[in-house]
């Protein structure tokens, strides 16, 4: 792998990091320094990479920029008492195009998960979401794409693709490896109603900020079932992070979106997490820079706290409830290691599909079918299978 792409991190950085207590981030992590000295990989399970590129952003012109303030205030927290070992891999800079920038993080992106180390990307704007399902393309996998904005980002099918346009690059492109987008957090009178019927009649799923805010539990189960999660920092109010000319008054608040990104480090399933829209010539006393420093540590407790017990392991580790509705039998599943609940839609061993066969659940999805209420969720899946 070229990591060429890669800048070690300033030198003024590296001085703060010294500076910082003993046991902090700064102290702990592994710091790509210079270029002579390139860190080992081996045994990383956790890659912070930063990427300059805000060209294609729909106005909040600046982001990319100056990624050091998100890392002086990452550098300052004191992790908890984790095994996970973490590197900085320091900064993609815009090349000579967007396409040379998306190749770029592409390259790296896929080396990392291909060696199961999950890369953290600060952005620069969110178009690099793109990018990052690109990815994915060498892995000859579907993709599930859980993206935290107050938007879809469909934008007209003849625009170039921008960060108010990349979800329609990634459905339209190919290869096509989407198998389900889901938007946590979008605000309704911010997308038009023929978006939302597009979404709708393409069985992809959005949750309203309403929705989540009165009870945010209920998306723990799409990031169980993401492999990639992007998030825009407009889904979060203004008041909480200003850093993003796009933010309106409404939106997540710092509290609810560090427990979003608690839930993506959770799922034993998301191996990519992006933070975009970082622009620092907005950020008022680093506010959200510290938002996004700590939203980084909430995804970093979350991987260290998988449970790994996405069914099959033992069939002993779980429990198995069967719940006839109509003509359909629906077989529903609870790990007796962390009583978590899926559903399971039965395939033919040799659809290609069989990876999504295992849908993740509430609890109150179980007690619905046995209400005789087949879940949104089961219907939506199946549509797509079959």
């Amino acid at each position: 792998m070229n990591f060429e792409y890669l800048n070690p991190v300033d030198s003024t950085l590296l001085v703060h990091a010294k500076t910082q207590m003993n046991q902090t981030f700064g102290q702990c992590i592994n710091i790509y320094s210079s270029r002579d000295n390139f860190p080992n990989l081996a045994n990383i399970k956790i890659a912070i990479i930063g990427v300059e590129e805000g060209r294609s952003s729909i106005g909040n012109e600046e982001t990319g920029s100056n990624l050091n303030e998100i890392r002086k205030e990452l550098y300052k927290l004191f992790p908890g008492n984790w095994p996970t070992s973490v590197v900085d891999l320091g900064n993609i800079s815009q090349g000579n195009t967007i396409k040379d920038t998306h190749f770029a993080l592409g390259e790296i992106l896929t080396y990392l998960i291909k060696n199961k180390i999950i890369p953290i990307v600060i952005g620069g704007s969110q178009d690099l979401t793109y990018a990052n399902y690109r990815a994915y393309d060498s892995l000859e996998q579907t993709v599930n794409i859980v993206a935290v904005d107050n938007k879809f980002d469909l934008g007209a099918i003849d625009d170039a693709l921008s960060s108010q346009s990349y979800l329609s690059k990634i459905v339209m492109n190919k290869p096509n490896n989407l198998f389900n987008y889901c938007n946590v957090g979008y605000q309704t009178y911010l997308n038009s109603q023929d978006e939302i019927d597009l979404l709708d009649s393409l069985f992809f799923e959005s949750f309203r900020l309403g929705e989540v805010t009165n009870s945010i539990q209920i998306v723990e189960p799409l990031f169980r079932d993401a492999d990639i999660v992007s998030i825009d920092l407009s889904a979060i109010k203004n008041a909480d992070a200003c850093a993003n000319n796009n933010a309106t008054p409404n939106g997540f608040t710092g509290a609810e979106i560090c427990a979003i990104s608690r839930y993506a480090g959770i799922s034993d399933k998301v191996s990519s997490f992006g933070i975009y829209e970082y622009n620092p010539k907005l950020d008022n006393k680093n506010q959200t820079a510290q938002l996004i420093s700590q939203m980084i540590w909430y995804f970093i407790e979350g991987v260290n706290y998988r449970a790994n017990d996405y069914p099959f392991g033992v069939k002993d580790n779980y429990q198995k409830y069967i719940v006839p509705i109509e003509e359909q039998v629906l077989n529903f599943h609870k790990s007796n290691k962390s009583g978590r609940w899926w559903m399971e839609i039965n395939l033919k061993d040799n659809n290609k599909f069989k990876r999504h066969a295992l849908i993740p659940c509430t609890y109150q999805d179980y007690i619905s079918a046995t209400n005789q209420e087949i879940p949104d969720r089961w219907i939506k899946t199946l549509k797509k299978l079959i």
